[in-house]
């Protein structure tokens, strides 16, 4: 069983930092009103608003998707880390 939820928590790791790295890649080339960009961003922006909320842009750089792919891998690995010491 808790094979099954470290398997699941990497996928969702996985997924959702592919979702982050989509939506970066789509916001140069993909009309913001294109509706699988509105689905990518509605899926994304809610994760992200917060830490735009605090770290500010630096120029013309918005580094919280990087920030956000960091911090679900941090939170997916103590998860695992966790969930390898139950056994």
């Amino acid at each position: 069983m808790i094979d099954v939820l470290i398997a699941a928590i990497r996928i969702f790791e996985q997924l959702f930092s592919l979702l982050v790295i989509l939506k970066v890649i789509l916001s140069y080339f993909m009309s913001p009103y294109h509706s699988f960009r509105m689905t990518i961003d509605n899926l994304v922006e809610p994760f992200l608003a917060p830490i735009r909320r605090v770290l500010p842009t630096i120029g013309m750089f918005d580094f919280s998707s990087l920030v956000l792919i960091i911090l679900v891998q941090l939170i997916a690995g103590l998860l695992i880390n966790i969930l390898m010491n139950v056994r």
